[in-house]
């Protein structure tokens, strides 16, 4: 069966009431009489996953994003508009959702394959590998209620994703994991991701959402405001962040290399031009590995700000962070500005990074973080490339002084 999802003007609103009585009330009239408040968590959802695609779904706390989940699995039902699945669904919410904490880990793991369709015969056949991929051992037949959240996580997605479904739906649950356990269900979503499942991927990380997903959507107020690359997604939800904090200018900037980019800020300082240069001062976009280099920083202030800080940010062409430092790390606290001043940041570092292609972005702001006051956010205002240097060859994102000695034992 091909699996696709299909949402066609989806909203979900909850009704809030003063108090039980009016709740009971409204139920004993049918309707008639109503005094409630409603709240739409989601309003006019509209999009389409093939067969195979993954889509990150990103957003700050309560832009709807449970609640999307929630409608597609079918644990909650819409207001309005409609939806379309086909496929097998698996999927992991809440952190423990479907969990009956007097059960055994077994019993609560043969539950969760029966109710995907399973007989209990095949989903005794299974209880093998849920025990073997979530490493429970014997806590697998002791109450959940002495599970910790960890051991509640394993034992939710081993048994959510025992067998490869046409649907792989997976809220932040993952994110209370270990390290290592979570580092094991990325392999595997991969894995599945790889071989045709599509996958819905709810996420407060950048880089899982860049690693598993070819697309992204982001909400805002119940909304999607924002849907494309998860790059391009990600950068501006950076933005909606900074928003939250101050009432900021959010704008899409299209650079020279055709790209566009997001650049948002009060406006108390203004980026006026960006460059990187060789040693000697000369302008390129092409450097050797571990080459020396300068990026420079023009940045006019407009109001005066206490604390001024300047900060840059390298990224791969996946849009992962490699690199990002700013004048406050770099013990540069004592910036005095007047209004109308102009003053140039000139960061020179060795580029020891690995060859491909990069961008870089640049930030002005009156906080430690670009989320505190921030002035002016440009993302990806130039990109550059780095190509193979007189070195030794290398693999990865990063150029290691490595030295290498050899002895006799």
């Amino acid at each position: 069966m091909t699996s696709q999802i299909v949402v066609t003007n989806l909203g979900k609103k909850y009704k809030r009431y003063s108090n039980r009585w009016i709740r009971l009330i409204e139920w004993l009239t049918f309707g008639r009489y109503q005094n409630h408040q409603a709240t739409w968590i989601l309003r006019n959802i509209n999009f389409e996953l093939q067969q195979g695609e993954s889509l990150g779904v990103i957003g700050v706390n309560g832009a709807g994003k449970s609640t999307l989940l929630k409608l597609l699995t079918g644990t909650s039902t819409p207001t309005e508009g409609s939806l379309e699945i086909r496929g097998r669904v698996a999927a992991l919410l809440e952190l423990g959702m479907g969990f009956h904490q007097d059960f055994t880990g077994r019993v609560n793991a043969m539950m969760t394959c029966q109710m995907m369709g399973y007989t209990h015969e095949e989903s005794q056949d299974l209880i093998h590998e849920i025990r073997e991929f979530s490493e429970l051992g014997d806590y697998l037949d002791q109450p959940v209620r002495v599970y910790s959240t960890g051991m509640q996580v394993r034992l939710a997605f081993s048994a959510a994703t025992v067998t490869r479904p046409d649907i792989l739906m997976v809220d932040e649950a993952l994110s209370v994991g270990d390290a290592y356990f979570q580092h094991k269900c990325i392999s595997r979503i991969r894995e599945y991701r790889d071989k045709g499942t599509t996958l819905l991927f709810v996420s407060h990380d950048p880089g899982a959402v860049k690693s598993l997903c070819n697309r992204a959507i982001l909400l805002d107020n119940g909304s999607i405001v924002k849907d494309g690359a998860p790059d391009s997604v990600l950068d501006y939800y950076n933005s909606v962040i900074a928003r939250k904090r101050s009432d900021d200018d959010i704008s899409q900037v299209t650079g020279d290399d055709g790209k566009v980019s997001t650049r948002s800020g009060n406006g108390k300082a203004r980026i006026t031009s960006v460059d990187i240069t060789h040693e000697e001062g000369k302008t390129a976009r092409t450097f050797l590995v571990g080459e020396d280099v300068t990026l420079c920083c023009t940045v006019k202030f407009r109001d005066s700000i206490k604390k001024p800080v300047v900060g840059i940010l390298f990224r791969d062409r996946m849009g992962n962070d490699v690199f990002g430092t700013n004048s406050n790390h770099l013990a540069q606290t004592e910036i005095k500005v007047v209004p109308d001043e102009s003053l140039e940041f000139s960061f020179s570092f060795p580029l020891n990074i690995g060859v491909g292609n990069y961008s870089v972005s640049v930030a002005v702001h009156g906080g430690a973080t670009h989320l505190e006051d921030n002035c002016d956010w440009w993302d990806r205002c130039l990109s550059l490339q780095v190509v193979p240097g007189s070195g030794p060859a290398f693999v990865g994102v990063v150029s290691l002084p490595v030295q290498l000695e050899i002895s006799n034992l």
